[in-house]
């Protein structure tokens, strides 16, 4: 039976744990599907004979249907409400990433992986949508951090546990490490109706189209597009630049540090939401320092370059947490779900498509770094925007 939109009365404090529990394991699963490809690759390119465009596709593809799946998603929160649009997401996003782990031939590894992309993508505007039904409003910016806070988790953990513990487990075999990862989110979709809520009549239908007359939806969004495009462009281009300064060997190094600094940016996020969420001046700052840190790849080397990429990382992660914890706090319950979906739609297409316009020109010159050039070109550009943000609660309609 569909979930209405509705009002609720949000649980007692005494209540929240399990709800933190809850949103923290979906957040996980926001990341691990998608981090346990580069990994594995290495092993599904060799069984299925891919081609190294169609093995970089293992993660991009994904990527590009966060953004593509933002708007089915959104539609989804209008029909069946926030927690029901999560659950069908999660099983969607199951279906798919164990999907990749049957697939007997390369067709079907690239259907199951846009499912299981689409999935995730359903998944994101659901949580933010969710909190206000959950959560006291000024429980909202640490519901916010501590899903995210899951969600960076997922990077490491899928990026990192994979093949040094899980693998093995699995008798060295890549379809059933896929497995292992994606079929416990069964139980968290099905855990996501333990929380009991007081339910009050339903209010009016939502609308789920983003609404581009409200400045936000732009905004917040090509401002994701900066800290999405920064990390995935950064981490995308990493082997390239240090290859090209001689420094190859500290790859391993490179990644692992610039990764778990997304871990610290979570964990800072926690202590410090509800002093920084919602507010400008934090947004400005880490979005700056980022361009700074990524600036300072170009023109360090050794082991200077690799601070100043992990410095990048952790400002990118805070940056991200602040953007995508705006939404619930902005606008009224209601319309959260289509303003994080428009967000991730144009933050989405931007972390995909900026870095891949910088690798052509990289290719194009023969200088990895040109790459990065363009992406720092981007953040610049749409910089001035944080300064622009209109950060007070939106009590009706938005302006034009």
């Amino acid at each position: 039976m569909a979930e209405a939109p509705e009002t609720t009365t949000p649980p007692p404090a005494a209540k929240l744990l399990p709800v933190a529990v809850l949103l923290w394991l979906a957040g996980v699963y926001l990341r691990i599907p998608v981090l346990v490809a580069p990994p594995l690759a290495p092993f599904i390119s060799d069984e299925l004979g891919l081609s190294q465009a169609l093995t970089g596709a293992l993660t991009t593809l994904p990527i590009l249907m966060l953004a593509v799946g933002s708007m089915p998603g959104s539609l989804a929160i209008a029909r069946l409400g926030p927690r029901n649009t999560l659950a069908l997401a999660m099983v969607i996003m199951v279906i798919g990433s164990a999907g990749r782990g049957l697939s007997p031939d390369t067709i079907t590894l690239m259907l199951t992986s846009a499912v299981m992309g689409l999935g995730i993508a359903m998944m994101q505007p659901s949580l933010p949508a969710l909190l206000p039904r959950w959560l006291e409003p000024h429980h909202l910016a640490i519901g916010s951090a501590i899903y995210m806070n899951g969600m960076l988790m997922g990077e490491f953990i899928g990026a990192g546990i994979t093949l040094p513990l899980l693998m093995p487990l699995m008798d060295d075999s890549w379809r059933a490490t896929l497995l292992a990862w994606s079929l416990p989110g069964l139980l968290v979709a099905a855990a996501l109706f333990l929380p009991r809520r007081e339910m009050s009549r339903p209010v009016r239908k939502p609308s789920w189209l983003p609404d581009w007359k409200n400045p936000l939806t732009l905004r917040i969004g090509l401002l994701l597009g900066l800290s999405g495009s920064m990390f995935f462009g950064l981490n995308a281009y990493m082997g390239n630049l240090l290859e090209q300064q001689g420094n190859f060997e500290m790859l391993a190094d490179a990644l692992f540090w610039y990764n778990f600094a997304q871990v610290i940016a979570s964990l800072v996020m926690l202590k410090m939401a509800r002093y920084w969420m919602g507010r400008k001046f934090p947004i400005i700052v880490t979005a700056s320092c980022s361009i700074i840190g990524t600036v300072g790849t170009l023109f360090l080397t050794g082991w200077w370059a690799i601070a100043s990429a992990t410095f990048m990382s952790l400002t990118a992660g805070m940056l991200l947490i602040l953007l995508v914890a705006l939404p619930p706090v902005l606008v009224e319950s209601r319309d959260t779900g289509r303003l994080s979906a428009g967000n991730f739609l144009v933050g989405y297409t931007l972390a995909f498509s900026v870095p891949m316009v910088g690798g052509l020109l990289a290719d194009w010159s023969g200088d990895a770094r040109f790459a990065i050039f363009f992406i720092i070109a981007y953040a610049l550009l749409v910089l001035p925007l944080a300064f622009t943000l209109d950060l007070r609660r939106q009590t009706g309609q938005p302006e034009g």
